[in-house]
């Protein structure tokens, strides 16, 4: 899993899985949200549009990840 920001077009993409020579379907969940599903239906990746306002905490909060038991929480930056 890797969660990628690009702070020029300011969007957010987390691939849960390579979609490398696989013909991927995006479907639009909504106007900030699209997801990238592989042919047998299985999530590839999710793409956040306008990630800093998605993304951005207010107060204390964290982007929790949790994989194989272990849990990693990364504070998320207050929007000015």
């Amino acid at each position: 899993m890797k969660l990628t920001y690009d702070p020029k077009r300011n969007i957010a993409y987390l691939s849960l899985r390579s979609s490398e020579g696989v013909e991927i379907e995006t479907i639009s969940v909504s106007d900030a949200v699209n997801v990238d599903l592989a042919p047998a239906g299985s999530v590839c990746g999710i793409e956040l549009l306008d990630a800093n306002a998605q993304l951005a905490g207010t107060g204390e909060a964290h982007l929790v990840l949790e994989l194989a038991g272990r849990r990693v929480e990364v504070p998320l930056p207050e929007l000015a």
